[in-house]
């Protein structure tokens, strides 16, 4: 009788011991993401500091809009950021035996729109597109007038 009592109180005390275990488990989740969220509100304060000081805004406008001083050239070198997608295509593509090459130009000649799963034609638009950088005449409506007056382009000394 008695193991029937233990028993008993040992089911009667399950389930709320378990809900107790799962509320502890998500309070500590939710004070994980409360941390987080404040770390993430003191990173953007203090990107919100920097950027009220005039210099880091020049600074960020010479870099990303390579704006330059009065008296100042700039100039803007094409295809000198690679990133590494497109330096694997650029490898696959010289990687590709003559004939993968004819057969993938054959096939586009056939079909003008190559087919995404088709490395052939991948391998030919890599090889094209790096045609194009080492001639100079990818990018080159990209950097027209990025510098504003008084930038000089590498596009337009060739």
């Amino acid at each position: 009788m008695l193991a029937l009592v233990v028993v008993a109180l040992f089911l009667a005390l399950a389930v709320p011991v378990r809900s107790w275990f799962a509320q502890r488990a998500e309070i500590a989740q939710l004070r994980a993401d409360v941390a987080a969220s404040q770390q993430r509100v003191e990173e953007l304060r203090i990107e919100q500091e920097r950027w009220e000081d005039p210099a880091f805004i020049a600074a960020e406008a010479r870099r990303r809009l390579h704006f330059v001083l009065p008296g100042e050239i700039g100039y803007v070198a094409l295809g000198a950021q690679m990133t590494q997608e497109e330096a694997a295509a650029l490898a696959s593509a010289a990687a590709a035996p003559w004939y993968a090459t004819l057969w993938g130009a054959v096939r586009q000649t056939d079909d003008p729109t190559p087919r995404a799963d088709d490395p052939a034609a991948r391998a030919d638009e890599a090889g094209a597109a790096a045609t194009d950088v080492e001639d100079g005449s990818a990018g080159a409506s990209d950097a027209g007038g990025a510098g504003g007056p008084g930038s000089k382009d590498a596009a337009t000394d060739d």
